[in-house]
Protein backbone atom coordinates (compact mmCIF):
# COMPACT_ATOMS: atom_id res chain seq x y z
CA UNK A 1 0.00 0.00 0.00
CA UNK A 2 2.52 2.10 1.11
CA UNK A 3 4.60 1.53 -2.45
CA UNK A 4 1.30 2.54 -3.94
CA UNK A 5 1.00 5.51 -2.83
CA UNK A 6 4.56 5.89 -3.01
CA UNK A 7 4.29 5.82 -7.03
CA UNK A 8 1.18 7.33 -6.91
CA UNK A 9 2.98 10.95 -5.05
CA UNK A 10 5.57 10.36 -7.89
CA UNK A 11 3.27 10.24 -10.80
CA UNK A 12 2.19 13.48 -9.45
CA UNK A 13 5.13 14.94 -8.76
CA UNK A 14 6.54 14.34 -12.00
CA UNK A 15 3.11 16.00 -13.76
CA UNK A 16 3.64 19.24 -11.61
CA UNK A 17 7.30 19.67 -12.96
CA UNK A 18 6.08 18.88 -16.62
CA UNK A 19 3.47 21.37 -16.46
CA UNK A 20 6.20 24.13 -14.51
CA UNK A 21 8.41 23.23 -17.78
CA UNK A 22 5.75 23.75 -19.85
CA UNK A 23 4.40 27.18 -18.46
CA UNK A 24 8.42 27.87 -18.19
CA UNK A 25 9.14 27.17 -22.16
CA UNK A 26 5.49 29.28 -22.68
CA UNK A 27 6.64 32.39 -20.91
CA UNK A 28 10.05 32.27 -22.99
CA UNK A 29 8.44 31.93 -26.18
CA UNK A 30 6.21 34.75 -25.25
CA UNK A 31 9.19 36.88 -24.06
CA UNK A 32 11.04 36.20 -27.72
CA UNK A 33 8.10 37.10 -29.55
CA UNK A 34 8.15 40.39 -27.26
CA UNK A 35 12.20 40.38 -28.49
CA UNK A 36 11.86 40.04 -32.22
CA UNK A 37 11.29 43.20 -33.09
CA UNK A 38 14.11 44.75 -31.23
CA UNK A 39 16.50 42.31 -32.47
CA UNK A 40 15.46 42.42 -35.97
CA UNK A 41 15.86 46.50 -36.05
CA UNK A 42 19.35 46.72 -34.24
CA UNK A 43 20.98 43.24 -34.56
CA UNK A 44 22.89 40.84 -32.50
CA UNK A 45 25.98 43.13 -31.66
CA UNK A 46 23.97 46.39 -31.23
CA UNK A 47 21.36 45.14 -28.73
CA UNK A 48 21.19 44.43 -25.14
CA UNK A 49 18.93 42.69 -22.51
CA UNK A 50 18.41 46.62 -20.85
CA UNK A 51 17.43 47.52 -24.91
CA UNK A 52 15.16 44.83 -25.20
CA UNK A 53 13.64 45.48 -21.78
CA UNK A 54 12.94 48.84 -22.81
CA UNK A 55 11.12 48.61 -26.04
CA UNK A 56 8.77 45.74 -24.43
CA UNK A 57 6.36 45.50 -22.35
CA UNK A 58 8.65 43.45 -19.52
CA UNK A 59 11.36 44.35 -17.36
CA UNK A 60 14.85 44.07 -17.43
CA UNK A 61 14.26 41.65 -14.37
CA UNK A 62 12.01 39.58 -16.34
CA UNK A 63 14.27 39.05 -18.80
CA UNK A 64 17.33 38.02 -16.59
CA UNK A 65 15.04 35.46 -14.81
CA UNK A 66 14.09 33.76 -18.03
CA UNK A 67 17.02 34.25 -19.68
CA UNK A 68 20.91 33.46 -18.54
CA UNK A 69 22.35 35.75 -20.62
CA UNK A 70 21.70 37.83 -24.07
CA UNK A 71 23.36 34.39 -26.13
CA UNK A 72 20.44 32.51 -24.81
CA UNK A 73 17.54 35.43 -25.75
CA UNK A 74 19.10 35.51 -29.30
CA UNK A 75 19.13 31.98 -29.61
CA UNK A 76 15.68 31.15 -28.47
CA UNK A 77 14.10 34.26 -30.32
CA UNK A 78 15.45 32.89 -33.65
CA UNK A 79 14.52 29.09 -32.89
CA UNK A 80 10.90 30.53 -32.10
CA UNK A 81 10.76 32.70 -35.22
CA UNK A 82 12.25 30.30 -37.84
CA UNK A 83 9.65 27.10 -36.19
CA UNK A 84 7.17 29.19 -37.78
CA UNK A 85 9.05 29.61 -41.19
CA UNK A 86 9.85 26.18 -41.79
CA UNK A 87 6.02 25.65 -42.22
CA UNK A 88 5.03 28.89 -44.37
CA UNK A 89 4.94 26.41 -47.56
CA UNK A 90 3.81 23.69 -46.62
CA UNK A 91 -0.10 24.65 -47.41
CA UNK A 92 1.28 25.26 -50.87
CA UNK A 93 2.98 22.11 -51.74
CA UNK A 94 0.44 19.91 -49.89
CA UNK A 95 -2.45 21.22 -51.87
CA UNK A 96 -0.83 21.93 -55.49
CA UNK A 97 -1.73 19.49 -58.22
CA UNK A 98 0.13 21.40 -60.95
CA UNK A 99 4.17 22.61 -61.19
CA UNK A 100 2.47 26.26 -62.16
CA UNK A 101 0.01 25.88 -59.29
CA UNK A 102 3.21 25.30 -56.75
CA UNK A 103 5.32 27.49 -58.89
CA UNK A 104 2.87 30.76 -58.39
CA UNK A 105 2.01 29.58 -54.32
CA UNK A 106 5.49 29.31 -53.87
CA UNK A 107 6.49 32.71 -55.00
CA UNK A 108 3.43 34.18 -53.33
CA UNK A 109 4.62 33.26 -50.44
CA UNK A 110 8.32 33.97 -50.70
CA UNK A 111 7.87 37.63 -52.60
CA UNK A 112 5.38 38.67 -48.91
CA UNK A 113 7.66 37.36 -46.58
CA UNK A 114 10.71 39.16 -47.75
CA UNK A 115 8.92 42.27 -47.96
CA UNK A 116 6.89 41.94 -45.17
CA UNK A 117 9.58 40.01 -43.04
CA UNK A 118 12.77 41.45 -43.52
CA UNK A 119 14.35 42.23 -40.46
CA UNK A 120 13.64 38.84 -38.97
CA UNK A 121 15.84 37.44 -42.07
CA UNK A 122 18.38 40.09 -41.50
CA UNK A 123 18.20 38.90 -38.05
CA UNK A 124 19.05 35.10 -38.82
CA UNK A 125 21.49 35.91 -41.38
CA UNK A 126 23.23 38.20 -38.17
CA UNK A 127 23.39 34.92 -35.71
CA UNK A 128 24.31 32.76 -38.56
CA UNK A 129 27.66 34.84 -39.24
CA UNK A 130 27.98 35.45 -35.48
CA UNK A 131 28.16 31.19 -35.36
CA UNK A 132 31.37 31.52 -36.93
CA UNK A 133 32.61 32.90 -33.49
CA UNK A 134 30.61 32.39 -30.85
CA UNK A 135 30.57 28.75 -30.24
CA UNK A 136 27.28 29.26 -27.83
CA UNK A 137 25.36 29.61 -31.51
CA UNK A 138 26.37 27.05 -33.59
CA UNK A 139 24.24 23.96 -32.15
CA UNK A 140 20.95 26.18 -33.02
CA UNK A 141 22.17 27.44 -36.54
CA UNK A 142 22.83 24.15 -37.74
CA UNK A 143 19.98 22.26 -36.52
CA UNK A 144 17.91 25.69 -38.32
CA UNK A 145 20.07 25.62 -41.38
CA UNK A 146 19.45 21.68 -41.28
CA UNK A 147 15.02 22.46 -41.10
CA UNK A 148 15.62 25.27 -43.95
CA UNK A 149 17.22 22.34 -45.96
CA UNK A 150 14.57 19.98 -45.58
CA UNK A 151 11.59 22.94 -46.38
CA UNK A 152 13.41 23.85 -49.65
CA UNK A 153 13.51 19.90 -50.08
CA UNK A 154 9.78 19.92 -49.77
CA UNK A 155 9.24 22.30 -51.69
CA UNK A 156 11.77 21.01 -54.62
CA UNK A 157 10.63 17.29 -54.18
CA UNK A 158 6.52 17.99 -55.08
CA UNK A 159 7.41 20.03 -58.03
CA UNK A 160 9.77 17.64 -59.37
CA UNK A 161 7.18 14.78 -58.40
CA UNK A 162 4.46 17.12 -60.20
CA UNK A 163 6.48 16.40 -63.38
CA UNK A 164 7.10 12.82 -62.96
CA UNK A 165 10.84 13.32 -61.88
CA UNK A 166 13.15 13.51 -59.13
CA UNK A 167 15.46 16.75 -58.05
CA UNK A 168 18.71 16.51 -59.85
CA UNK A 169 20.58 17.85 -56.98
CA UNK A 170 20.92 17.03 -53.14
CA UNK A 171 19.41 18.78 -50.31
CA UNK A 172 22.20 20.94 -49.37
CA UNK A 173 23.36 22.09 -52.74
CA UNK A 174 19.32 22.70 -53.54
CA UNK A 175 19.02 24.94 -49.69
CA UNK A 176 22.62 26.58 -50.90
CA UNK A 177 21.54 27.96 -54.45
CA UNK A 178 18.15 29.05 -52.50
CA UNK A 179 19.27 30.27 -49.68
CA UNK A 180 22.30 32.41 -52.07
CA UNK A 181 19.53 33.80 -53.76
CA UNK A 182 17.33 34.74 -51.15
CA UNK A 183 20.30 36.28 -49.16
CA UNK A 184 21.33 38.49 -51.66
CA UNK A 185 17.91 39.65 -52.77
CA UNK A 186 17.32 40.15 -48.96
CA UNK A 187 20.38 42.48 -49.14
CA UNK A 188 19.15 44.73 -52.17
CA UNK A 189 15.81 45.21 -50.63
CA UNK A 190 17.35 46.54 -47.97
CA UNK A 191 19.51 48.40 -49.14
CA UNK A 192 16.11 50.10 -50.65
CA UNK A 193 16.26 48.07 -54.69
CA UNK A 194 12.53 48.00 -56.12
CA UNK A 195 13.96 45.12 -58.46
CA UNK A 196 15.19 43.11 -55.74
CA UNK A 197 11.69 40.87 -55.08
CA UNK A 198 10.57 40.90 -58.86
CA UNK A 199 14.35 39.70 -59.58
CA UNK A 200 14.17 36.90 -57.39
CA UNK A 201 11.03 35.57 -58.57
CA UNK A 202 11.96 35.29 -61.89
CA UNK A 203 15.59 33.77 -61.03
CA UNK A 204 13.28 30.77 -59.27
CA UNK A 205 11.04 30.61 -61.72
CA UNK A 206 13.58 29.96 -64.07
CA UNK A 207 15.91 27.59 -61.99
CA UNK A 208 13.11 25.24 -60.54
CA UNK A 209 12.72 23.34 -63.86
CA UNK A 210 16.51 23.17 -63.94
CA UNK A 211 16.79 21.63 -61.00
CA UNK A 212 13.60 19.61 -60.38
Amino acid sequence: MARQVTGAARRVADAAEVLRDEKFNARRGELAEAALETLGELGFARTSLREIAQNSAFTHGVFHYYFSDKLDLICCCVRHYKAKCVTRYDEVVATATSRDELTEGFLAKLAATLQNEARMHRLWYDLRSQAMFEAAFRKDVIEIDKSLEAMIWRIAYRYAELGGKRPASSPAALYALFDGLFQSALLKHLAGDKTAIPELLDEVRRLLPTVC
